[in-house]
């Protein structure tokens, strides 16, 4: 056990040696565990690397030979070469190169070890004319994903491209492996063109192609680019001859809705209610279409809205399976008609039913914000804590972990609150964790100038009344405090919530001055990119100044990429470029 330990020892110290360069000490190491394990090729590597480090290649020369000569490896030919190689010694090294793939020739199996020797040392385009020489003498043999991968490296896109999918179309089961890669390409693509490649080659498969496999393909690009509606027109292809991708549908519409992309939603989710007979799908359906209804609905709608939720609880019935429908219709009944009461008794009605655990916590999460919203604190946080107990680690754990401490942010106990974003700025979820950012943020820069809090108290009032919908007494509270605080360090969520607020109510060149204040005022705040990004979207959709947007968009692209609306920005400033035209 001893000697076991020691040689483990051993090992780790001329790794370490080897990683901070001080070969003079790895080489005896690596040479005495060599020994000891003849055939472990992993040692034998690293003793040519430290020769070769310390310029030693006449004994590395010698160390290759006898190797060669013990045990029959191909890839040796390969170490050989780039001993030649890194003596300038080009015409031998390539003598050996093409002696390694001869072999191959031989026996195509031997392509693996040699190309990953080849690639290992950064020879590409010799390790593709390796897989290209084993493919060819052996037609079963498929190294398509290697040698895309290799072009890809090489900067030979669109070839990559070509042979990824040829790859995928003939491996099926490969598919989330190359829509993967193709993902990584497609999120370093600045300029839009490898992309715009993407778009035109699925296209042209799909034109050419009866197969199914390319409809669902593009639809899978089109939910990449955020496009869901040229998305639908290739699932409702995949639907007429496959009826089970149904679901794809629906969940397509949910994605479009979440982006509110609520035209292409509403299309979507019409097309689900004609098609099915599914009482679940149905009420799924009429879930999303009424939230976006509420999203975009005026005083007046109201009424219209309360009818369509009870209208369809009647229908559907009060069970399990209309749970989202009950707690859709005990929001509106709160936050819309002002009838919290009305709201709290309906989800205590649905908690007696038979649910499980999960559907539960989404109840008494609804519970729980109804609770703040009449100021009912203690009893709220309750039944946060619930949530977080019953479904730890889950997605809806980690909201109510947000929802808590932001409830204690209302009740102003802002050190409580301080102490539980501190935590959920590492969650896994970026808009939880960028939420809990911001609030760290606002709380411990208005600390540090007034230990009073008085300017963070004033927030805090204000920010529950915008969260219970009463926006018009939320602006008089945020008004009052750019009045009172101005310069402070509360002022920056302040003009943005303001900004927010003149949006909302559709004076969008109020809202523009607000962000423009951030803007100037404010160049190194948390709130920089928000305020580019929603100033933006007000020029495009609103004022439809597309020159203005698109230079907004710009600023995101280039000086804020880690910004969450950094992918939706790149994808308008493409489009208002004209990249997107194919």
């Amino acid at each position: 056990m001893s000697s076991f330990w020691v040689s483990a020892q051993n090992e780790q110290l001329a790794l370490d040696y080897f990683d901070k360069g001080e070969f003079q000490k790895a080489l005896p190491l690596f040479e005495e565990i060599s020994t000891k394990q003849p055939t472990n090729y992993f040692f034998f590597q690293k003793i040519i690397e430290c020769n070769q480090q310390l310029q030693q290649y006449e004994k590395a020369e010698i160390l290759i030979a006898k190797r060669k000569e013990k045990y029959f490896q191909p890839f040796l030919f390969v170490e050989l070469g780039y001993n030649y190689q890194l003596q300038k010694k080009i015409e031998i090294a390539e003598k050996n190169y093409d002696l390694a793939i001869l072999e191959v020739k031989k026996e195509p199996n031997y392509a693996y070890q040699v190309a990953n020797s080849f690639e290992k040392k950064v020879l590409l385009t010799w390790a593709l004319k390796t897989y290209e020489t084993a493919q060819k003498e052996n037609p079963n043999l498929n190294f398509d994903y290697q040698s895309a991968m290799l072009q890809g490296q090489l900067g030979n896109l669109e070839v990559m491209l070509n042979k990824l999918l040829d790859y995928s179309f003939n491996n099926p089961e490969g598919t989330p492996m190359v829509q993967n890669q193709l993902t990584r390409f497609l999120t370093d693509d600045a300029d839009g063109t490898f992309s715009a490649t993407v778009r035109k080659n699925l296209l042209l498969r799909t034109q050419k192609s009866q197969e199914v496999y390319w409809n669902q393909f593009l639809s899978w690009f089109f939910v990449q680019q955020k496009e869901y509606g040229k998305a639908f027109v290739q699932e409702k292809a995949v639907y007429k001859r496959n009826p089970e991708s149904f679901y794809n549908i629906v969940t397509l519409g949910r994605m479009a809705m979440e982006e509110k992309q609520f035209e292409d939603a509403k299309l979507i989710l019409e097309f689900v209610l004609e098609n099915t007979q599914d009482l679940d799908l149905q009420m799924r359906a009429h879930h999303f279409l009424i939230s976006m209804e509420i999203a975009s609905a005026t005083l007046k709608d109201y009424p219209t809205i309360d009818i369509k939720l009870q209208e369809l609880l009647k229908k559907y019935g009060i069970n399990p399976y209309s749970t989202d429908l009950q707690i859709l219709s005990a929001h509106f009944k709160t936050f819309y008609l002002k009838q919290s009461k009305l709201g709290i008794e309906l989800l205590q009605n649905t908690l007696k039913l038979p649910l499980n655990l999960r559907e539960q916590a989404k109840v008494k999460m609804e519970l729980a914000d109804i609770m703040v919203y009449d100021e009912k604190f203690n009893q709220a946080i309750l039944y946060y804590a619930q949530v977080e107990d019953n479904l730890k680690n889950d997605v809806l754990a980690h909201e109510a972990s947000l929802k808590l401490a932001k409830t204690n942010f209302y009740k102003k106990d802002f050190d409580w609150t301080l102490q539980q974003v501190k935590v959920l700025k590492q969650s896994p979820s970026l808009l939880i964790a960028n939420d809990a950012v911001e609030m760290f943020l606002l709380i411990q820069d208005n600390s540090a100038e007034d230990s009073l809090r008085t300017a963070l108290q004033s927030y805090a009032t204000a920010d529950l009344k915008l969260y219970q919908n009463k926006k018009e007494e939320a602006l008089q509270f945020f008004l009052a405090i750019l009045q009172k605080h101005k310069g402070e360090s509360i002022e920056e969520g302040t003009l943005f919530k303001v900004g927010k607020i003149y949006e909302e109510k559709g004076d969008f060149n109020k809202a523009l001055t607000y962000f423009q204040n951030i803007l100037e005022n404010h160049k190194d705040g948390i709130y920089k990119d928000e305020a580019l990004y929603f100033s933006a979207e007000i020029y495009r959709k609103q004022l439809l100044d597309n020159e203005k947007a698109k230079a907004l968009y710009e600023k995101i692209v280039l000086e804020h990429p880690d910004s969450l609306y950094y992918t939706e920005s790149r994808k308008q400033y493409r489009t208002l470029r004209g990249d997107s035209t194919i």
